[in-house]
């Protein structure tokens, strides 16, 4: 046991330090969550800099989303800046990062401790993002937010099941190999 110096405080001695890496990453999660349905709202907002926000979304959201005209309309006539099928990829990064807070990674369902039998799994649920994007182009069924949600959905859970951890680990001597 170390002796304890009386002008620390008790909170100063269990402090951990921060985690840059999963702290840039959440931040940026937030943005892409927060970012498409705040700039239907940004758009219409009558002070000034708050349009020209709006502007910087849907110029990203163009530019990311295959079909960003397909969006949701949230303040009529200005609609999210992504589709549904890339709204749910962000629910599905959303979901494996509580997964990866609650369980560290160290579930069973956590794809990158299988090697390349892990990545190839993430690689096949990933690949149902554009599978479907391609079904609907060839005309086997038509755009339904329930449908590109659900696609977008699995495809987020599987980026997320093999990003997730390597982004949040515990500390940098966790290595995560193929």
């Amino acid at each position: 046991m170390t002796p304890m110096n009386p002008n620390t405080s008790s909170s100063s001695r269990f402090r951990t330090p921060m985690d840059w890496r999963s702290f840039w990453a959440d931040f940026v999660l937030v943005g892409l969550v927060s970012g498409p349905l705040a700039a239907p709202f940004l758009a219409v907002a009558p002070l000034p800099i708050l349009p020209q926000i709006a502007d910087i979304i849907y110029f990203m959201g163009n530019h990311v989303c295959p079909q960003p005209e397909m969006g949701l309309e949230l303040w009529s006539p200005h609609l999210m800046a992504v589709c549904m099928r890339c709204y749910g990829t962000l629910m599905g990064l959303i979901a494996m990062r509580y997964w990866v807070a609650k369980h560290q990674g160290q579930g069973r369902y956590w794809l990158h401790q299988y090697g390349w039998l892990g990545f190839i799994a993430t690689l096949l649920l990933c690949l149902v993002y554009p599978f479907e994007l391609y079904a609907q182009i060839w005309g086997w069924w038509n755009y339904q937010n329930s449908v590109v949600t659900l696609f977008g959905l699995v495809s987020g859970l599987g980026l997320g099941a093999y990003i997730m951890p390597l982004l949040h680990r515990k500390s940098a001597s966790d290595n995560f190999e193929f």
